[in-house]
C-alpha cells in the first residue's frame, strides 16, 4: 500500500514505531540502510539525511563526502521480523546532492529516467520476475558451508525437499509486506528453490526484487540456513537465474511485445555485462536450460527469450539470461531502452527456434549469435556500443568493468 508523507507521520507517532530504515543501493544493487529515529524523519522528507557518499561502492572518492537520501513515502514497510514494540520501518529513498539535485549514479533514479522516456511516448512497461537461491546449511561457527540443505529435485516434496517450510515463511513474510508471490518450488539442484512474482510497474518490481533478497537471506539465517544466489555455485548443478517477465502496453492499444522483444534481442550482447557481472555468470551460459545464444521460441525453455502462448494481459516475454548478481534497477532501465529501440525502429522478430539448433557435429550455424562468453568480452562489447554510451554513465560503465 502507498502513503503520502503526511500519512506516514501520522503513522509511525501512532503504531509504535521506533526506527526508519532509509534504503538504497550501491552501483551493483547491494542493499544498503541508515536507521534513524522517527524524530529526525520530518527533516529526511524535507532536507534528506546526510552520508559518507565516498564509503559507497560506484558514488565517488574522497572528493565527493556527502550525499542525502530522501526517502520515498510510496515505499513504506513494516520489517515483520523486527519487534511487534518498538516497530522498523523501511523506506527505499532517492539519492541527491546538499541542493536536492538527483544524483546521476543513482541506478534508482536511472530507473525512473527509463520510465519517464516510456510514459512521454505513451508506453508503460511492467515485470515479473522468478529468482533462484540455493539453502546451505552452517558450520557450528554459523559460517556457510558448501553442504545443500537437501538432496531433492525438481517440484519434489517433504519429506525429501526440506526447503518447503522456508518457502512458507518467506512468501507469508513477503505477503506482510505488501509483495505478491505467485507461486514457489524446489528447483533442479540440491538445496535450490525458485519464487515467483506477479507484475508490477517497472520501479515497484524493482523494489521488490531487492526487498526479496533481504527476506530470503533473514529467514533463511532465523532457520539456521545460509541462503545464495550466486550464479553458480555448483560446476555440476543448475545455476541461480533471475528471469525477467516483461510486457509492454501503449495508450494506442497496439500490440508492441514482438517490436519490443526484437529490441532486447537486438541489444542484448551489449546489455550483458549488467546482467550477468560477475565472472562466474557465464559459467551458468549453456548449461541446465540457462542460454547460451541469442534467440526466442514459444515453448523451447532454453531459448534467450521465451514468449509463452497467451492473450491480452496476460502476453509476456521471458528473459531467461539474467542473473541475481544483476541490479535489479539497471537491468529494468536497460530493457525499456532496448524494448523503446525496438519499438521506434519497428524491429522485425527473427524466426522462432523451436527445435535443436545445433548440426550433427554438435556446432551451431554461423547465423546464430552467442552470448559472450565471459565478462571481458560483454564489457568489450559494452564499450563499443553506442547504445550502452547513451543509457549508462561513463563511471559506472567503468566500475563494471573495472577499467
Amino acid at each position: 500500500m502507498k502513503y503520502s508523507k503526511d500519512e506516514i507521520m501520522q503513522y509511525v507517532y501512532e503504531d509504535d514505531v521506533k526506527f526508519i530504515r532509509l534504503a538504497f543501493c550501491d552501483v551493483f544493487g547491494v542493499q544498503k540502510n541508515i536507521s534513524v529515529m522517527i524524530d529526525e524523519l520530518e527533516r529526511a522528507f524535507e532536507y534528506g539525511i546526510a552520508f559518507d557518499a565516498s564509503s559507497i561502492e560506484g558514488y565517488g572518492d574522497e572528493t565527493l563526502t556527502d550525499l542525502y537520501l530522501k526517502p520515498d513515502s510510496e515505499t513504506l514497510m513494516v520489517l515483520p521480523w523486527r519487534p511487534e514494540h518498538g516497530k522498523v520501518v523501511r523506506m527505499y529513498s532517492a539519492v541527491t546532492y546538499a541542493d536536492g539535485r538527483p544524483f546521476e549514479y543513482d541506478t534508482r533514479y536511472l530507473l525512473k529516467k527509463a520510465i519517464a522516456a516510456a510514459e512521454k511516448q505513451g508506453i508503460s512497461f511492467s515485470f515479473g520476475s522468478k529468482q533462484e537461491f540455493y539453502l546451505f546449511e552452517l558450520d557450528d561457527n554459523g559460517k556457510p558451508t558448501d553442504i545443500p540443505y537437501d538432496e531433492a529435485g525438481y517440484m519434489d516434496i517433504a519429506p525429501r525437499d526440506k526447503g518447503e517450510n522456508i518457502r512458507r515463511e518467506i512468501c507469508l513474510t513477503l505477503e506482510q509486506m505488501g509483495i505478491r508471490p505467485k507461486s514457489s518450488h524446489h528447483e533442479r539442484g540440491p538445496g535450490q528453490n525458485e519464487i515467483d512474482f506477479n507484475y508490477s510497474d517497472a520501479l515497484t518490481a524493482a523494489d521488490n526484487a531487492l526487498t526479496f533478497q533481504t527476506v530470503v537471506k533473514t529467514v533463511a539465517h532465523r532457520n539456521g540456513l545460509y541462503a545464495s544466489f550466486s550464479p553458480k555455485p555448483f560446476k555440476d548443478f543448475p545455476g541461480n537465474g533471475f528471469h525477467i517477465n516483461m510486457s509492454v502496453r501503449s495508450d494506442g492499444g497496439e500490440d508492441l511485445l514482438p517490436y519490443m522483444t526484437a529490441g532486447v534481442l537486438d541489444k542484448i550482447a551489449e546489455m550483458t555485462a549488467f546482467l550477468n557481472p560477475v565472472e562466474e555468470s557465464y559459467k551458468r551460459f549453456g548449461y541446465h536450460k540457462a542460454p547460451d545464444y541469442v534467440s526466442w521460441s514459444s515453448e523451447n525453455r532454453n531459448r534467450l527469450i521465451r514468449i509463452p502462448p497467451a492473450r491480452g494481459g496476460y502476453r509476456r516475454a521471458e528473459l531467461r539470461s539474467p542473473d541475481s548478481t544483476a541490479n535489479p534497477y539497471l537491468a529494468f532501465a536497460l530493457i525499456i531502452y532496448a524494448g523503446l529501440y525496438g519499438i521506434n525502429n519497428k524491429l522485425e522478430m527473427p524466426k522462432a527456434v523451436d527445435d535443436n539448433p545445433y548440426n550433427a557435429d554438435g556446432e551451431l550455424p554461423q547465423s546464430f549469435q552467442r552470448l559472450p562468453s565471459s565478462l571481458k568480452e560483454a564489457c568489450d562489447k559494452a564499450y563499443k556500443s553506442e547504445f550502452i554510451k547513451e543509457h549508462i554513465p561513463e563511471e559506472i560503465l567503468k566500475i563494471y568493468c573495472k577499467k
